[in-house]
């Protein structure tokens, strides 16, 4: 893949996901950084990442990232659970001098909380199955019965941008319904969870969520102010999108999906 016709990376933050999912974690960096030019680019042709090998997320999202770098972003955001997981660490190691921020399942905060005896986690079944992921679990929820589970088909459904048909009612309660009235909080360990707040509550009852967009918003400020490269304030924030695929309402659907609460 490469860079996107129109689309200049230049000076900008980019960031990416499979889909639209990371809006949810471009929003909360827009929140927390106003004065940023973001180019937000959506794999959508992709679309999801999720059920995905290892080696194809490795080669799709390296595929989107280092035209980025290459194109001379100043930073890059993985804004996708599953691609963190599978691709930073290695994008990392091949940049050792660039800032690369990843996004991870909010399992501390959620650990720290007051109630914490039952944590549900709502994910991808690559980013469960991973021993990162495994990792996270023992470190912070040794004091806690962590429930992972594999939201097959989950992020695919809320690409669509049906976020209220009978169909995601149903899939919702397929998959956590059994849940109800039985856990402290939610993780929502994928970044196009968030979307569907309201309908996960419709299924399992008010319950707090955690999820890493603002820990990943403020990860980036801390890096990009350590550099001496944040944008001044006199600086009037930007938001471009683009998209691997070709067709033209894709665009709209992020903007969209840009403008919905969270």
């Amino acid at each position: 893949m490469s860079e996107m016709p129109g689309v200049s990376y230049e000076g900008c933050i980019g960031a990416m996901d499979s889909g639209v999912g990371g809006i949810s974690v471009l929003k909360a960096m827009a929140a927390e950084l106003p004065h940023e030019r973001f180019v937000f680019f959506g794999d959508s042709d992709n679309a999801p990442y999720g059920e995905k090998s290892r080696a194809d997320v490795m080669r799709l999202a390296s595929a989107v990232i280092e035209p980025m770098i290459n194109g001379g972003a100043k930073a890059v955001v993985i804004a996708c659970n599953t691609a963190t997981s599978v691709a930073a660490q290695t994008l990392r190691e091949r940049y050792p001098y660039f800032p690369i921020v990843g996004v991870e399942p909010a399992l501390k905060p959620a650990t720290l909380a007051e109630k914490h005896d039952n944590i549900l986690v709502m994910a991808t079944s690559v980013t469960i199955k991973l021993e990162k992921f495994h990792k996270l679990a023992r470190e912070y929820g040794s004091n806690s019965n962590i429930i992972a589970v594999p939201c097959v088909g989950l992020a695919k459904m809320i690409e669509t941008g049906n976020l209220d048909s009978p169909q995601m009612h149903q899939l919702l309660e397929s998959l956590i319904g059994k849940y109800r009235g039985k856990v402290d909080s939610v993780v929502l360990g994928c970044t196009h969870y968030p979307f569907v707040k309201r309908q996960i509550r419709e299924v399992l009852g008010d319950v707090p969520f955690y999820d890493g967009g603002e820990g990943t918003a403020r990860q980036l400020k801390r890096l990009l102010s350590k550099r001496g490269a944040l944008a001044p304030e006199t600086s009037e924030g930007s938001i471009e999108f683009a998209t691997s695929s070709n067709d033209p309402a894709e665009l709209e659907l992020y903007r969209w999906f840009y403008s919905q609460p969270i």
